[in-house]
Formats: C-alpha cells, sequence, structure tokens
C-alpha cells in the first residue's frame, strides 16, 4: 500500500451520498488506463477503508455504501469508485498519458492501414501529421481501439487511408524454413502453405497492410536474405 501521506483522493459521488478512498496516484491512473497493465486493488490503496471525508476521517456508513455500490465489501466499493469516479490526477500525470494513449493510437493506424491509391502503409509521421492537422485531441481515459475510430474519421478528409488486411506470398529456403511459423505468427494468418520437393517451404499469409515492410524485413532475416516475398493483388 502507498504511504497516505502520499496518497490523493479519488471519489464519487451518487444517489445522493459522497464517497473517497485513499490511492497512488499512478497505480490509480493505470489501473483507469483501459490499455494499462492490470493492478492489484490492494496495491493501490492507502488504506483499506471508505470514506465519506477522508480529511477529516469519517467513514462511510454500511448502509450508504449497501445503497450504491449493492455490497459493504471495501475492496469492491473501492473497485467502483476508481472506474466510475473522478481521481485528482496531477497535470504532468494527464500530460504523460495524453502522449503515451496518442503514441499507442499512431502506431495502431500505421500497422493496420494502407493509403488505398497505392496499397502501402503510410509512414508513421504522415498519420501524425494529419491527427495534429485534423486537431484531434487524444482521451487518457478512453481505449485506444475506440480512439482509432474517431482518429480515422478526423484525418480521412485529409490523407487518403483505409484498414485493410494483405495477402502476402512467401517462399523461404529448406535451411529456415523450420522457423517460418513462430516468425510469421506475430503478424498474421498462413492461409495456404505448402513444401516443395527442394525443401523450400511457400505459402500465403494474410497480414495487416500497414505491416508489408515489417513481414518482408522479417522474412529476409530469417533467412538471410535468400527469402523472397510478394504482394498478391
Amino acid at each position: 500500500m502507498v504511504n497516505v501521506d502520499e496518497a490523493i483522493i479519488a471519489k464519487l459521488e451518487s444517489h445522493g451520498e459522497h464517497f473517497e478512498i485513499l490511492v497512488d496516484s499512478d497505480l490509480a491512473a493505470e489501473y483507469r488506463n483501459p490499455d494499462g497493465k492490470d493492478v492489484d486493488i490492494e496495491d493501490i490503496l492507502a488504506v483499506d477503508e471508505i470514506f465519506k471525508d477522508s480529511k477529516k476521517g469519517d467513514k462511510a456508513s454500511d448502509e450508504a455504501k449497501e445503497k450504491v455500490f449493492k455490497t459493504t465489501d471495501s475492496l469492491d466499493c473501492a473497485k467502483q469508485i476508481l472506474e466510475k469516479g473522478h481521481i485528482q490526477l496531477t497535470a504532468k500525470q494527464k500530460k504523460q498519458m495524453q502522449e503515451d494513449k496518442h503514441k499507442l493510437i499512431i502506431n495502431k493506424i500505421a500497422r493496420e492501414s494502407i493509403n488505398p491509391q497505392t496499397g502501402f502503409p503510410h509512414p508513421p509521421l504522415r498519420i501524425e501529421n494529419a491527427l495534429e492537422e485534423a486537431k484531434f485531441k487524444v482521451d487518457p481515459f478512453t481505449s485506444v481501439d475506440q480512439q482509432v475510430q474517431l482518429a480515422l474519421k478526423a484525418i480521412r478528409p485529409l490523407i487518403p487511408i483505409k484498414f485493410e488486411k494483405v495477402k502476402m506470398a512467401v517462399r523461404l529456403p529448406g535451411t529456415v524454413a523450420g522457423q517460418s511459423y513462430s516468425a510469421i505468427r506475430p503478424f498474421g494468418e498462413i492461409l495456404q502453405e505448402e513444401w516443395q520437393q527442394d525443401g523450400s517451404w511457400i505459402g500465403i499469409v494474410e497480414i495487416p497492410g500497414g505491416l508489408q515492410e515489417q513481414f518482408t524485413d522479417k522474412m529476409a532475416e530469417i533467412s538471410n536474405g535468400e527469402g523472397e516475398t510478394k504482394l498478391i493483388k
């Protein structure tokens, strides 16, 4: 648990009742972040108590907790306060969360989208510039997947872009073909495969459109430049 003197207040008002808990600011922000890591509620709390007024030390009544949270268990109540209530984050924390989420949004769009006019992905910098031109605002408490859709809507008037999967034909020499499954799996799905008489492996792999260059580079890496990849149009 965090030291009480270093804790901040997370609060919730509902059904005419007021509740407060004392929490670690960084861990509370991580818990609230839909794209963040799992955090144990016991690590977040400074004290295992639900307050009506934490500064005065006034605890919330069991009747009030039962009315709002349908339970009197402190940990269950604290979870609901963190999920639905207000956390007093610092300006620095909010800025850092926005910057981190901004990078994740750009990376996901760059990974999964293409320029439909060329069939090739947009560089991340082009996506970043389009988001800036569109004045897109990142919400630190909304998931990346939700915001990606909003971001795409914002930048479509500025650059041609769409989410699309592409098919890549691959040939790997027999000496490294055994590595193909573990190397390909992070990129996408093997739709077809065949072993040739010379021991080489050929296949058709479906991947997000934005990963074409990385996929080609990876196949070249594991085959020491002897592999081949080709976009199937």
